[in-house]
């Protein structure tokens, strides 16, 4: 025994602390994924779903809107494309995919 002993503890080496188990550490990113599942991919392929059963039903005579904001009525429907009139004998040719909306029956002629 040392005279510094008694004025102050001896500090001994504690047993080292158990590190986290593997179910453990892993548990946060799974949860984090399945979060980000739910709340952001699902409901993106769920739109996804909706915007190509739109595209399918799609038939001539039908008043949509385009991506870019054209309102017109669809006068013909193509593999890809469709011709949009967009007034009296002005017909442009979008991509099928671009059609963001349909809309009723006389929303373009009332307006």
């Amino acid at each position: 025994m040392n005279l510094l002993d008694f004025v102050i503890a001896p500090a001994y080496a504690a047993p080292a602390p158990a590190g986290p188990s593997l179910l453990s550490t892993l548990m946060f990113p799974i949860i984090l994924i399945a979060i980000m599942y739910f709340l952001m991919i699902r409901p993106q392929m769920k739109r996804a779903k909706e915007h190509r059963g739109m595209l399918e039903k799609l038939s001539v005579g039908d008043e949509v809107i385009t991506g870019g904001g054209i309102a017109g009525t669809v006068r013909t429907i193509g593999e890809s494309f469709v011709t949009v009139e967009v007034a009296n004998g002005v017909e442009i040719r979008v991509q099928k995919g671009s059609i963001g909306n349909v809309l009723p029956k006389g929303t373009l002629k009332s307006a």
